[in-house]
This record gives C-alpha cells, structure tokens and sequence, in this order.
C-alpha cells in the first residue's frame, strides 16, 4: 500500500549514530503522539537514530519543535487504514538501525535509564526482543507476558481467573527488537489485520531458538480491552484467533514445548 511520506532529517548528523528506530501508529492520536515526542526529545540520549510515524487516519502533521528534531523523524500518510503489522513493515523499511522499536503511542516513558537497559538486554546473544515491565495507571503490573493462547488458556485465564503459567509470548506495546532478526523473520505476518499478530511474532521467535528478554525498567502504559466486547474489535479479535489456531505456527510451538517439558 502506498501513501506520501514526509521525511526531516536531523540537524545534527551525529544522531544517526543513534541505534534505535522507533515505529508508531497513530489513530488520531496526535495529542498523545505530541506528547510521547516531547518526552523522546527530553530523554533520547543519542540513543534514537530515527522516528518514523504512521497516521492510519487522516490527521495533521506533527508540528516539530522550534530547534528541530534530535533524530531523523518520518511521517507515512496512509491513504486508507492498513493493519497493525502491516503498517509496523512499513515502517521497517526505513530502519537503518541496530534495532527497531514497536511503540504504543500511549506509552508513558521512563527516565534516562529506559534504553540503556533496553539495548542491554537487546544485544545479548540470542535475544528475539527486549522488552520492559508494563504497569497501569496505579502502579500495578500489566499482563503483557503471556501464555501461549489457546482455547484451555483463555479459559483458564478469563473464567477461572488463573495466573499464567509460563511465559511464551509479550503484547506489542512496546518491543525492542535486533533489526537482523525482525529483517530475518519476515516482520509480522500481515494476514493478521489485528490482535494475534504479536503472539504469531514471538512463538515464530522461540521457534527459531531466540529468547524474549525483560528489561528491569518499568513504564506505564493505558491498556484498552475493546476486543473483549461485543462490536468490530471483538470480530477481528475471534477472526485473529481463529486464523492463529488453524495454523501451523501454535501447532508447531506447542509440540516443540511439550517436547522439551
């Protein structure tokens, strides 16, 4: 899908030696993409080497501020709604980085310490992604590690209010990921127009023997839950589901697990 892209380079060619490119659709959420930008800009470190923005609805540019962005920064205009990981692929071909971040617009940063520790846990051998704690509005953990999701899973979870067992896969709010193994895995796989997309992604990971790795750090992010109520959310969270349980990567995953306890 093609649309206009609006590309500002940094004023400062250093900050390309910055290692991380960070992707984040918006939904006309300016205000809070406003904000987000303003805490990156008070807080990258040289870390960031560029920011690319999908607006997935029509919606105005990002006004930048008056010295200029620290990093290169991207706007992707799409002329009609694309899915979750397709517009994430898109933004991976302007990725010239080390690593490439999948980034909620509604995520409430941390202090200086957030990519340090990211990147730590990022550049370790072996790792599929880093990713850091995800806690609510009241300071209370979020569920962004999970188990692999099948019909015994989501009642065990949703009916019986049982904690997860293990972990096998973490919500997309907010990834760090080595750009060759993203480049190396194909992205995600945009027959998931949304919702299963990210677990698709991690159970292809730990298939290709990666590891998922927690940062200890610790942002707070707005979860909403519109597929878990009647509507088109709640349609294409059963489409997702049904598409991930008729195919053969939870298959594979879930033999491969049992086969190694």
């Amino acid at each position: 899908m093609s649309g206009s892209i609006v590309s500002a380079p940094s004023p400062n060619d250093a900050a390309t030696a910055g290692r991380i490119t960070i992707s984040v659709v918006s939904h006309g959420h300016t205000r809070v993409v406003q904000e987000l930008l303003r805490r990156l800009c008070e807080s990258y470190g040289g870390f960031i080497a560029h920011f690319v923005l999908t607006h997935n609805l029509p919606e105005a540019p990002i006004t930048p501020p008056n010295e200029g962005w620290p990093f290169r920064f991207t706007e992707i205009f799409n002329p009609q709604p694309a899915g979750f990981g397709a517009n994430h692929n898109r933004a991976f071909e302007h990725c010239a980085s080390d690593f490439f971040c999948v980034l909620n617009p509604d995520i409430e940063l941390a202090g200086d310490g957030l990519w340090p520790a990211l990147l730590r846990e990022a550049g370790r051998p072996g790792t599929g992604l880093a990713y850091p704690r995800l806690l609510n509005s009241d300071g209370s953990c979020q569920d962004n590690e999970r188990e692999a999701v099948t019909p015994a899973a989501l009642l065990r979870r949703h009916l019986f209010k049982q904690p997860q067992r293990r972990v096998d896969w973490i919500s997309a709010a907010f990834w760090v990921v080595p750009a060759p193994v993203y480049r190396r895995l194909g992205g995600f796989d945009e027959r998931f127009f949304m919702y299963c997309e990210d677990t698709d992604f991690c159970l292809r990971l730990r298939l290709a023997g990666l590891a998922l790795r927690r940062a200890e750090v610790a942002v707070k992010h707005e979860a909403r839950r519109d597929s878990r109520w009647p509507g088109r959310q709640f349609a294409r969270h059963l489409q997702s589901l049904v598409r991930l349980w008729s195919g053969p990567v939870l298959r594979r995953y879930l033999l491969a697990s049992g086969a190694n306890g």
